[in-house]
């Protein structure tokens, strides 16, 4: 038996800018890593590229006045709402000045006690504790600092109300709560500006009489006078690049053409087909900062066709403590090996698979590529995993 399961390793690879030969970069990369370590590379190993290397590759970048642009081009002369940012310097603070920039008046809405992906606008513990009968109270921003003592972010020692109105400039206004139909109170032309929940938001509103309603999905999904653009996603995935202008997420047309040339490249260096993803944020939450980190709409925006599927497992220590409970070691072993190879090739509903959650390897994969490669200087944009698709029989 194969000692090793599911190995990843991070690849340095050289520093790369706009305008580098991306796929030359990480096949180089990956040939030269495994010959130096002696590794060799195997069907259905699996490349993983964080977005952050293939947008600044790409140039897909735009600035605070092309957002305004944009915006102004949507909603004209209006005062316009923008409910449930996330609180972020580095993933909002730019988005936040270029709609401040485009409307004629802003009122951001915040959500409480933290946002759609667990950055705290008060501590949850103490809120939960101290003060749950006002989660379906509304606030004006002064109100709520009042309230709750000027609150800080526990990380970064920043009050968001604070910060966010500093952005917004002086024809912005900041309410507290979380029932988006508030809104309507102030103005109905409003930008939808959480993530996941976007189009739920979206359709309350709309049911409930909004004017005009987008989301940020809907802001430079073209290009504005020459800028980068997403068609999909517009801004969201977008991050700080320099005091001015964000990097968007990478456009998938053009990410899906990048992995699938990759794959090419290294079946025709190795004879070997691989899997190759594009990967923005894991799908996992801070057990002690309470932050889900998926900011991103998506885990893996392009990724080659065969790492499409969801795992089909046995629990093993369910068939141990179970079906096989008078067996032991060797026999023990082999009979696991022999229900795995002729396990049914859909096992929902099986009590032998329970505990093993279905979800898609993209995302499975995404999320150990973004631990495995971190977000600081580590140099290891690109990540080798093997041995994903073996289990215990093999």
């Amino acid at each position: 038996m194969n000692k090793f399961g599911t190995i990843s390793r991070g690849v340095k690879t050289p520093i790369i800018k706009e305008g580098d030969n991306l796929c030359q970069i990480v096949v180089d990369s990956i040939l030269s890593a495994t010959k130096q370590e002696n590794i060799s590379l195997n069907d259905r190993d699996v490349v993983a590229i964080t977005e952050a290397v293939v947008g600044i590759s790409m140039g897909n970048y735009a600035t605070i006045d092309d957002i305004a642009c944009d915006v102004k081009e949507k909603f004209g002369d209006e005062t316009v709402g923008l409910i449930f940012p996330i609180l972020s310097r580095n993933r909002f603070s730019l988005l936040l000045k270029g709609i401040a920039k485009g409307v004629k008046r802003l009122i951001i809405q915040l959500s409480f006690p933290s946002d759609e992906v667990g950055n705290e606008l008060i501590n949850n513990d103490l809120f939960y504790a101290q003060h749950f009968e006002m989660m379906s109270k509304s606030f004006t921003g002064d109100e709520f600092n009042r309230h709750f003592n000027h609150p800080m972010h526990p990380f970064t020692g920043i009050n968001y109300i604070d910060l966010y109105k500093e952005y917004g400039g002086e024809n912005c206004e900041i309410i507290v709560s979380n029932n988006p139909l508030d809104m309507l109170k102030y103005t109905k032309n409003i930008i939808c500006a959480d993530i996941h929940t976007r189009n739920r938001t979206r359709d309350a509103l709309i049911r409930a009489g909004a004017k005009k309603v987008i989301t940020l999905c809907d802001i430079l999904n073209k290009s504005v006078n020459g800028s980068g653009y997403n068609s999909k996603y517009g801004l969201l995935g977008s991050n700080k690049s320099t005091d001015d202008r964000i990097k968007l997420f990478p456009e998938g047309e053009k990410a899906q053409e990048l992995v699938e040339d990759i794959q090419k490249s290294l079946y025709e260096k190795t004879g070997k087909t691989l899997g190759v993803m594009v990967y923005g944020d894991g799908a996992f939450k801070d057990p002690v900062g309470k932050i889900w980190e998926l900011a991103d709409p998506v885990v893996s925006p392009a990724y080659t066709s065969n790492l499409e599927g969801t795992p089909n497992e046995l629990k093993l220590k369910y068939l141990a403590d179970n079906k096989f409970a008078s067996l032991r070691g060797a026999e023990l072993a082999e009979a696991i090996k022999g229900e795995i190879k002729s396990k049914e090739s859909n096992l929902k509903g099986n009590m032998a698979s329970q505990g093993t959650t279905p979800r898609r390897y993209v995302d499975l994969l995404g999320s150990l590529a973004d631990l495995t490669s971190g977000s600081g200087d580590k140099g290891t944009p690109v990540v080798l995993i093997q041995n994903y698709f073996t289990n215990y029989a093999d």
